[in-house]
């Protein structure tokens, strides 16, 4: 008997069609806009979709999914998912993720959810063709919005001419990585044989659209993911078909590969290559580059952590919490200074990331899932007429794996890659799987339908607070956060306070986020005098506002024990509350607070700023001087630690080697306030150490280029030098800011021999 294809069917069809646009969406008043809302959107087409699953399942099982070798390998993953974040340092964090990220295992669960479906409804070569096309649209498209950031359009998020486009992802590595998956699938669909013309046109131009978009994002991973990829697919292509034009490519493209090294090493400290940013960084192939060190440090700092116990070799920190591991061992060189990147919650290496957060339990079922790819395509290969994806859909694995060696995955690349994994799985199968034709399905179930109806009913009330609860109530807490950023920014406290306060309320995942940047904004009103009464005391509904965010972190702190970050914070604000008396008890709360951060991170080293602050705010400079040396110690190469150090030790009468110590942090290139150039001027002015003065002068110029007496002295200190032609300059610029100096100025010049 054929029956028709149940509406259920169609229905989740297009709903996995819809999918593939997902890639696409951003939410632009929210925190995290390219990857809240795409997370929030698919959650709920998946979580809408599943019941719709469940009920055309129950009409019919011709629809539950073929269980094949891929199909075990993703469950497996899950599995060992699931078992780590139930044994996780940090549960909550390893379920709902961050919200930044939007990780975590109830997320990676729809991405399973999402496979499943995939390949129970698609059941034909024309479904399938007609979703990958779908995904190609959207990579062009997400290519395209790349390119209008290099515009002055303001539709485009992030334009203004950008020197590296990041698409609708926010980063260029993770777009990047996006695009690798939507070019080489493109490129392969352009070689199938029953390509149209119109199809090949459209393939090879998204192929080429999305390569000059990875080029374009300037990422040198993904650049040489592209590169590899290439060379293998021209390899492979040339190795079965045995034609001439293949192999002349693939002979093109080693040379061409090359002559792109020849270069990078000949030619990177050119003019040429060094006027241009983009040159500058693609030929910088170095491993002492501070990128790549930086993530040579996370990988050690990680892998440092996965080895501390049989508990974390087995079964790793957890998902999400790759920060943990990374702040405990923490390498000090990642602090050169204020704004200094030190708190990376990824490994920027998936398969480090798996490894650490997930132990060898995680880290063999993702290898595995590779594994069992390759295997896959390997038969895929072996059929004539799919013998094509199996060529090219080798070396896209094969790119997407290199460039998962220098970053993570997010939403889009795991929709993009899960859903060619669908396509491999289907492939898999075949032919048998194609010879299911649309509209001509095996008889339906026989089903209670009064039961059924009821059943679909129940679920669909249980979907909908379902989605209200974990999509709906998070997205109102995100954007109310992004309405006390904004009212913050224009000067709205109470404005920002209240919605802060609103956003918290709600108590959804990402509250650990939303309490964070609150603390962040308190920090920053402490410093405005508007905070302030005519005692230089704070107001007092300020202190309560202070008080109340010291609360909310002190949650963070609770339900994060391994976290240093919230203590950190709460020292912060105890320390602000603190300042003005010597006795508070907030700098004890200061202390023991700030002492915990340095526990749980012994090598972080602001921590060892805020310690020695709160020390200060109690007046005991000894104390003080210790955890400033400590920092010193830990990063003898951050000119701030010694200029705090070196102060502090002038400070209490160690006049020589406080100055000795400034020096120091003059010559590591230190960037203070003008006051703090103003403080140490007179100090060695008093040793006579001009070449210093000049040092200090020409800092404090940058700040305040107006006042004609910075001019005129360090006119001075460039005479003591020998500096004579820069002398004369600085007299003159003097002269001509305030006509009153030009008189001493004159007499100036003419005393060192030259004409004024």
């Amino acid at each position: 008997m054929i029956t028709k294809e149940p509406i259920l069917a169609k229905i989740l069809r297009y709903l996995m069609y819809a999918t593939a646009l997902v890639p696409l969406i951003i939410f632009s008043q929210f925190m995290s806009p390219f990857h809240f809302g795409k997370v929030i959107v698919f959650r709920s087409l998946i979580e809408i979709a599943a019941i719709l699953y469940i009920l055309l399942i129950w009409q019919d099982r011709t629809y539950l999914p073929k269980i094949n070798k891929i199909f075990w390998a993703f469950f497996l993953f899950v599995i060992a998912f699931t078992v780590t974040t139930v044994t996780s340092m940090a549960p909550f964090s390893s379920f709902w993720g961050s919200l930044e990220r939007m990780g975590g295992l109830w997320t990676f669960g729809h991405y399973f959810v999402f496979f499943v479906i995939l390949i129970s409804v698609l059941r034909s070569k024309q479904d399938w063709n007609l979703f990958l096309e779908i995904i190609i649209v959207s990579g062009i498209l997400s290519a395209i919005y790349g390119f209008g950031q290099k515009t002055d359009m303001k539709f485009f998020i992030g334009s203004g001419n950008r020197a590296r486009i990041f698409g609708t992802l926010g980063n260029p590595a993770l777009f990047a990585g996006y695009q690798l998956l939507t070019l080489f699938l493109a490129g392969t669909l352009f070689f199938r044989k029953d390509n149209s013309r119109n199809k090949k046109i459209f393939f090879g131009l998204a192929a080429i659209i999305m390569s000059v978009a990875v080029l374009m994002t300037a990422v040198r991973g993904s650049i040489l993911a592209l590169g590899l990829g290439f060379l293998i697919f021209a390899f492979l292509y040339s190795w079965h078909y045995k034609t001439k034009i293949a192999k002349k490519i693939l002979i093109g493209l080693l040379f061409c590969a090359a002559l792109f090294v020849i270069f990078s090493l000949t030619m990177k400290n050119t003019a040429f290559v060094t006027k241009s940013s983009y040159l500058t960084r693609v030929t910088n192939l170095s491993f002492g580059n501070f990128t790549v060190q930086t993530r040579f440090w996370a990988w050690q700092a990680g892998l440092k952590g996965w080895s501390e116990s049989p508990r974390t070799v087995l079964l790793g920190w957890g998902p999400e919490n790759f920060n943990i591991p990374f702040s405990k061992n923490f390498n000090p060189k990642f602090f050169t200074g204020p704004g200094s990147e030190t708190l990376f919650d990824r490994a920027h290496n998936m398969f480090v990331e798996v490894l650490v957060t997930m132990g060898l339990l995680g880290f063999l079922a993702y290898a595995g899932l590779f594994v069992t790819v390759f295997t896959s395509l390997k038969k895929i290969k072996q059929s004539s007429d799919n013998m094509i994806y199996g060529l090219g859909f080798i070396p896209l694995v094969v790119a997407y794996m290199f460039h998962n060696a220098f970053i993570f995955d997010t939403s889009a690349n795991f929709i993009t890659f899960f859903s060619i994994l669908g396509f491999i799985s289907f492939l898999s199968e075949f032919p048998k799987a194609d010879n299911i034709q649309k509209n001509t399905i095996e008889p339906a179930t026989h089903y209670n339908k009064t039961l059924w109806r009821l059943t679909a009913i129940v679920l669909i009330i249980i979907i909908s607070a379902l989605i209200y609860k974990t999509n709906v109530l998070p997205s109102k807490a995100n954007y109310a956060t992004t309405r006390a950023i904004i009212l913050g920014w224009n000067g709205n406290f109470n404005g920002a306070v209240k919605k802060y306060q609103e956003a918290m309320i709600y108590g959804v995942p990402g509250k650990y986020e939303i309490r964070h940047r609150f603390g962040q904004y308190m920090l920053e009103q402490s410093q405005k005098s508007a905070n302030l009464d005519s005692a230089k005391h704070f107001k007092p509904e300020f202190v309560n506002m202070l008080k109340m965010v010291i609360v909310e972190i002190q949650k963070n702190a609770e339900e994060n024990p391994y976290d240093y970050l919230p203590n950190l914070y709460i020292a912060r604000l105890n320390i602000i509350l603190g300042k003005d008396d010597p006795k508070s008890p907030y700098n004890d709360e200061a202390l023991t607070y700030g002492l915990k951060a340095l526990a749980l991170s012994p090598t972080f080293v602001r921590t060892n700023y805020e310690i020695a602050q709160a020390y200060l705010n109690k007046q005991d400079k000894t104390k003080a001087a210790e955890y400033f040396k400590r920092a010193v110690e830990l990063n003898p190469e951050v000119g701030l630690s010694l200029w705090y150090w070196g102060i502090i030790e002038f400070d209490r009468g160690n006049e020589k080697l406080g100055v000795d110590l400034i020096g120091q942090a003059l010559d590591k290139g230190f960037i203070g306030s003008e006051s703090d150039y103003l403080k140490m001027i007179t100090v060695f002015y008093r040793k006579g150490d001009y070449n210093k003065l000049v040092l200090l002068y020409q800092k404090i110029i940058v700040l305040n280029p107006n006042n004609p007496q910075y001019h005129a002295s360090v006119a001075v200190a460039y005479a003591q030098v020998g500096k004579i032609d820069e002398a004369v300059a600085e007299a003159r610029i003097a002269a001509k800011l305030s006509p009153e100096f030009e008189p001493e100025a004159r007499r100036f010049v003419q005393s060192i021999g030259r004409e004024f």
